[in-house]
């Protein structure tokens, strides 16, 4: 109780929820019950299905399926399955779930008129059941005896199927054969049964394989043998056809000459290039003579070379002898002659050199033209040969994979007819199944502990979520943050017998219970918010009937009675309650006397001696307490208690309910709204103090009431079905009154007028 003091808070600030462990504690305390209630249903019910469920037996065997199996050669392709494959033992298994061998089971070990099978055959499974909900049945109609027995067969088969489970063992070859039925026997039976039938599948399967097999392959052996004659046939022909020996040599040879003749063609292609260049040259300059003779070709050639150093030493001649004789001399005519003979036949070489140069162009052109042309022919003779070596290399892959083929087949032939008659077993049963001495289902002391967790879970779950969407106030945090209102104080909830009201005399009486801690931590915190400007009329509400409003209004004055003068005001003019709590008659005077001026201030307030509290009852109940209470009268009322009294606690009708409280707050210094822990939404609460605030009411803060706690329900045990108030057996005293309380009829008191 001392942690809730401490953690009240002191201002309004808005503050995160943080994980608080109580809060779930207390859910639980709150549903305690409907989950204890949950639970033990849940599980009595598993222990009375549970008590009814036939024993169920299962048989277990352990069967190594092999993934290397024995054979005389190697004919796995001829199977169709190659055990090193990764789906090779899921096929197995499968094969061991088949109906076909559950059909065989069911043959060989005579199921159906198997009476120690009768209750396994007539049982109903969970799935079956349902099925049969949702449909009308089969409709046999009118069948026969054989088609009857059929129809037995295949329903036993399907109990058979459904009963057997095979589990495989990870990361090795084995393999879990189970079986379950009400008879320990017939669950041995049927799981060794199954493994038999198993392996003498496998083995009928791979012999019924190897004699197809072998049918087939001595077949194709035929069609094969006549297509590698006919391309061997096809082969020889061409040859012959085509004169081919050697087509290898052939067309290398052809291969060497058309690179010989493509070399040629392109040193002639290059001797043309240059010839036509030297013929250009030449054609641009035939009418020059002495240009022809200034070209480096023409003065590299060797006649023109000549010529040029005989015309050189004519030339040196005639200068000479120039010198030496006249023009007219005889040794200068015959020099002079002997130089142009020279230059004559300078010029008739060159012309015949010019005339040279076309003709060397025109051979070339013809010799380029030559090789072009015996290029072509070699190509397509070179196409023709590779054609032929084509079609030839054709014919002799055709023959090549005909052979290969026609060996393989024979190959396989002769390993497959050596092998039929031995199949070595694809399984191996290493553990054989035996008579199981105890049932496996059902297990009861599992089905009863999952259902009582089940149920227990289940319980605290429909509880957690019920809480997660329940908007009620339930703490101090959703208090600041929801409502935004300071936290005045937290009532715990205190039990009272059905009909009767909470006991006044338990905050008196009862003074180191967690409720009355509470009641003075409210005391306190609202002394200290009005240390500096102290609120002398206190009104109390709530938003609807039944949160404790005025359980809050009396604890309140009279744990404030302890320190001051008080008097507590029953304002609720419409269902009072106050007077009666405190044992005052319903025609004692009161406010609504005092508002009308029938009675004095005097004649209609009570002194309580036990509490030291005085008690203003709300008096004779109106017809329109509303009008009432908006009289001006009942200001002057309220003034002269606020004179009078230290402390003036006035408890009004609920804020939702009625308007009253709405007209009488606005006369007091401080407004406290009791809500109720997990009553009503906190949209609710918001708008009955938005209502408040609207009309200019001073709202201090609320005060949390019932509230739910291990910490704090577990004080009140001694205090639980006291009757207090008007209960059954109340007893009035003289005037009224009970013993101890008095009225007020003091001279200082009186109102005037």
């Amino acid at each position: 109780m001392n942690d809730l003091i401490r953690n009240f808070p002191q201002d309004t600030a808005a503050q995160p929820e943080a994980f608080d462990i109580r809060q779930y504690i207390g859910v639980v305390n709150r549903f305690k019950w409907y989950i204890l209630g949950l639970t033990a249903v849940a599980t009595l019910g598993a222990i009375l299905v549970t008590s009814a469920l036939p024993k169920v037996y299962e048989a277990t065997a352990t069967l190594m399926v092999e993934a290397e199996q024995p054979k005389a050669l190697k004919i796995e392709d001829v199977y169709g399955q190659d055990p090193t494959r990764q789906d090779y033992m899921s096929t197995q298994f499968e094969m061991l779930r088949s109906r076909s061998i559950a059909r065989e089971v069911v043959t060989r070990l005579d199921l159906v008129n198997d009476p120690k099978f009768a209750a396994d055959r007539n049982s109903v499974s969970l799935k079956a059941a349902i099925k049969g909900v949702f449909s009308s049945g089969p409709s046999y109609g009118n069948v026969t005896r054989e088609e009857m027995e059929a129809i037995e067969l295949e329903k036993v088969v399907d109990k058979v199927a459904d009963n057997l489970t095979i589990e495989p063992v990870i990361n090795t070859q084995f393999a879990k054969v189970k079986f379950e039925s009400r008879s320990p026997e017939i669950a041995a039976r049927v799981v060794n049964t199954v493994a038999e039938v198993f392996i003498d599948k496998h083995r009928e399967s791979k012999n019924a394989m190897t004699r197809e097999a072998s049918v087939w392959l001595q077949q194709r052996l035929e069609d094969l043998r006549g297509k590698l004659e006919e391309s061997e046939e096809r082969l020889q022909s061409y040859q012959a056809a085509q004169g081919l020996v050697d087509v290898q040599g052939v067309q290398s040879l052809a291969s060497q000459g058309l690179n010989e003749i493509t070399t040629d063609l392109i040193q002639a292609r290059k001797e043309l290039k240059q010839a036509e260049s030297l013929r250009d040259l030449v054609t641009n300059r035939e009418y020059d003579i002495n240009a022809l003779a200034s070209l480096p070709e023409v003065l590299n050639h060797g006649v023109i070379q000549d010529v040029k150093r005989a015309e050189v030493a004519a030339a040196a001649r005639v200068s000479e002898l120039s010198q030496r004789y006249g023009p007219m001399h005889p040794n200068m005519i015959a020099a002079r002659q002997q130089l142009g003979s020279v230059q004559q036949k300078l010029r008739t070489e060159i012309r015949q050199l010019i005339s040279g140069i076309e003709n060397d162009f025109e051979a070339a052109q013809a010799n380029v033209a030559a090789l072009e042309r015996e290029l072509d022919t070699a190509k397509q003779d070179f196409r023709e040969l590779d054609r032929k070596d084509t079609r030839h290399n054709e014919l002799k892959r055709e023959v090549e994979a005909n052979r290969q083929l026609y060996n393989a087949f024979l190959t396989r032939y002769k390993e497959t007819s050596e092998t039929t008659g031995y199949e070595g077993a694809n399984a191996r049963l290493i553990d054989e199944a035996l008579p199981p001495q105890a049932p496996s289902k059902p297990r009861r002391l599992l089905l009863i502990a999952a259902a009582f967790m089940g149920s227990l879970i289940g319980g605290l779950g429909l509880a957690f979520v019920y809480e997660a969407f329940n908007d009620s106030v339930q703490t101090a945090v959703t208090v600041q943050n929801k409502l935004g209102q300071q936290l005045l104080g937290m009532f715990p909830k205190v039990s009272t017998k059905s009909g009767n009201r909470f006991r006044l005399s338990t905050f008196i009486r009862a003074a180191h219970t967690p409720f009355a801690e509470a009641v003075r931590t409210l005391r306190t915190n609202f002394v200290l918010k009005h240390v500096d400007n102290p609120a002398k009329v206190v009104v109390v509400t709530s938003s609807v009937a039944g949160e404790g409003k005025t359980t809050v209004a009396e604890n309140m004055a009279l744990a404030l009675a302890q320190m001051e003068k008080v008097v507590l005001v029953d304002a609720d003019l419409r269902r009072p309650s106050v007077g009666k709590d405190f044992g005052l008659a319903v025609y004692m005077p009161g406010l609504s006397n005092l508002i009308n001026g029938s009675n004095s201030l005097a004649e209609c307030t009570y002194f309580d001696e036990r509490r030291g509290l005085d008690i203003l009852p709300s008096g004779v109940v109106p017809h329109n307490p509303q009008e009432l209470l908006g009289k001006p009268q009942l200001a002057e009322v309220i003034k002269s208690l606020a004179e009078k009294y230290d402390r003036v606690i006035i408890d009004t009708p609920p804020i939702q309910v009625v308007s009253d409280a709405l007209m009488v707050s606005r006369l007091a210094d401080s407004t406290v709204y009791v809500v109720k822990a997990n009553g009503e939404s906190q949209a609710f609460v918001k708008t009955g103090l938005d209502r408040l605030i609207a009309t200019g009411a001073k709202v201090d803060g609320v005060v949390l009431n019932q509230v739910e706690s291990p910490a704090m329900s577990g004080y009140f045990g001694d205090y639980q079905g006291y009757e207090g108030g008007y209960g059954a057996g109340a007893v009035y005293g003289a005037g009224g009154m009970p013993p101890g309380m008095r009225s007020r009829k003091e001279p200082d008191l009186e109102l005037e007028g």
